[in-house]
């Protein structure tokens, strides 16, 4: 799989064009990349990672699945949820909402997210597999299961 960065680089983007285009039928996965600010390596934390699930639960206007969070950067799978909301506008609503459960003034996300819309010849399982062996590839755990920050805050049949 290529490397999410590299996908804007080729295009000559720095970043991702704005907004998704949602699929009538309800079946728009987004695969969304954002990075800790400074690429400061905080995420990988027990506290941080109950919070952000907590904070994915309640941010329903985009329903996270399967998710991997990294030292610097965390990965995830979302579907447009209950309101019609612009990814972006979704994206700067659970950052707010994680800053204002904690009280680590060094726990901050870069201001934008990469998003990428999978398309139908796009295999979900394959870019999960992927993901889940982040960890392993940057040695921080010998087996994929081993790592603790990761998992699915909705099941959503993708």
């Amino acid at each position: 799989m290529e490397n999410e960065s590299c996908i804007y680089e080729a295009s000559g983007r720095s970043n991702p064009s704005a907004g998704v285009h949602v699929q009538s039928d309800g079946s728009t996965v987004v695969f969304l990349t954002v990075k800790t600010l400074r690429k400061r390596p905080w995420l990988a934390d027990e506290l941080a990672h109950r919070l952000i699930r907590e904070t994915w639960l309640e941010a329903k206007a985009w329903l996270v699945s399967d998710y991997v969070l990294m030292p610097d950067h965390l990965h995830l799978f979302c579907m447009l949820g209950e309101l019609e909301t612009e990814i972006e506008n979704w994206i700067r609503y659970w950052k707010r909402e994680f800053r204002k459960k904690h009280d680590h003034t060094d726990w901050k996300f870069q201001s934008r997210g990469w998003h990428h819309r999978l398309r139908a010849d796009e295999s979900y399982a394959e870019k999960w597999q992927y993901l889940l062996e982040n960890p392993v590839r940057k040695g921080l755990v010998r087996e994929p299961t081993d790592w603790p920050y990761r998992g699915k805050v909705f099941d959503l049949q993708c």
